[in-house]
């Protein structure tokens, strides 16, 4: 194997995106470094496929301010901001996800700005700073179902355009479109990611 090949092996190609895998030699160096990531923010979750799949059949309009919560390493909004030239603030309960973040930006030649606050602690004046917000496999114990159907009702107080969460489709998640669906408009539905990214999972498309 050459220094390229064995190079490759630890990285992977998100629609266009360079994204690293645990393996790779940075993302080791960042784990040495930083505190480990509490929340399940450790690696990339294949429901940002889905997210990013989905984004690119019904796009968001250039230039939107957009939210991610829950961000992870902040995938889709690194996507977000690459090819829709969006202004982009990943937000996580956990700090220790935004050395990844910041990291995966740079990678991209992109900048996000990080927010460290718990998305059931956000406000309507902090939510109506944003067009729009959107969110991957964020809901997966059963008290964040009333966690995030009350988020969404601030979101649509604060006249958020559009919010987008893509799932795995775990019954927390489908019990809480389910209701998002009842209150407001909202596409609730399967979706397939083709390959070379073959990941399967649903989304709830309010806007």
């Amino acid at each position: 194997m050459t220094i390229s090949d064995k190079q490759q092996s630890h990285r992977r190609d998100v629609f266009g995106l360079t994204i690293y895998k645990n393996s790779h030699p940075d993302i080791r160096r960042l784990k040495r470094e930083h505190k480990s990531a509490a929340i399940h923010g450790n690696k990339f979750w294949q429901s940002t496929n889905v997210m990013i799949d989905y984004l690119n059949v019904e796009p968001p309009k250039k230039h939107w301010r957009i939210l991610e919560i829950g961000c992870g390493w902040g995938v889709s909004g690194i996507y977000c901001a690459k090819h829709f030239q969006a202004s982009v603030t990943a937000l996580d309960a956990d700090v220790a996800v935004f050395p990844f973040v910041h990291h995966h930006a740079q990678l991209n030649g992109v900048e996000v700005s990080t927010l460290n606050v718990p998305y059931e602690k956000l406000t309507v004046a902090m939510l109506s700073q944003f067009d729009m917000v959107i969110g991957s496999d964020i809901c997966f114990w059963d008290e964040m179902n009333d966690l995030l159907f009350n988020l969404m009702n601030r979101i649509h107080k604060a006249g958020v355009h559009r919010v987008v969460i893509t799932d795995p489709g775990r019954p927390p998640f489908r019990q809480m479109a389910e209701r998002c669906c009842e209150k407001f408009d909202a596409i609730y539905d399967n979706w397939s990611v083709p390959h070379p990214n073959n990941t399967s999972g649903m989304i709830l498309d309010i806007s």
